[in-house]
């Protein structure tokens, strides 16, 4: 099972992907844990990636590509793999078409702005223990404490609602375009199935739209 999730941020891409990935025992395949390992151990693809990095460039697409081939050879993918936060943009989609990257299903994870907002900025931690809260999901005892040591927790700054807004913004502009192409590749190709499934249903309703629609 060779799969691509799709989805805002904070629509529990994450959450689905873990579970995927252990149903279809395969591994979950993140561009930064790629591009870290690659220059760990010093591959020609880790070097490339490693020389732009140090003058400050973005990693060109076309390495990005050679690090996804390279990884997706190695042996537990045999089962298949889970694509995650890649393709990004339609440059990048075109990119692992063009590259004979095989894809089964794209899985898109739907989620209204206005939910993720409503998620994302009402999360609060405990910085000392990891602890998480939402002030309407999984409130405090008290409000803005910790449970087990009463310490103020904190909104991080990735949850504000200034800096969620502007991730929804990128992600408009940059990953939802995909969708499209994506539905439109599986029109096309009856060896990809393209599957939405509504994001706001608890998480266990989810993970059994997700089996249902894939068969």
């Amino acid at each position: 099972m060779r799969i691509i999730l799709l989805g805002a941020p904070g629509a529990g891409k994450g959450t689905q992907a873990q579970f995927l990935t252990k149903r279809y025992n395969i591994p979950q395949i993140s561009t930064g844990d790629m591009l870290r390992a690659a220059i760990k151990a010093g591959t020609e693809m880790g070097k490339m990636a490693k020389a732009a990095m140090d003058a400050g460039k973005l990693v060109t697409d076309d390495i990005i590509i050679g690090l996804v081939k390279d990884r997706i050879a190695e042996d537990d993918c045999k089962n298949g793999y889970l694509l995650d936060g890649f393709p990004r943009t339609l440059a990048q989609a075109d990119a692992v078409t063009n590259a004979g990257i095989n894809i089964d299903a794209v899985i898109e994870i739907d989620v209204a702005d206005s939910e993720i907002v409503k998620r994302m900025s009402g999360r609060r931690a405990h910085l000392a223990s990891g602890r998480t809260y939402h002030v309407l999901f999984n409130p405090p005892k008290v409000e803005g404490k910790d449970d087990e040591s009463g310490e103020d927790l904190v909104q991080r700054d990735d949850d504000k609602e200034e800096v969620v807004l502007d991730r929804l913004k990128v992600y408009h502009e940059q990953t939802k375009p995909l969708i499209g192409y994506y539905k439109e590749q599986a029109a096309k190709n009856p060896k990809i199935t393209y599957i939405t499934v509504d994001g706001t249903l608890n998480i266990a309703d989810v993970e059994a739209a997700i089996i249902a629609k894939l068969g």
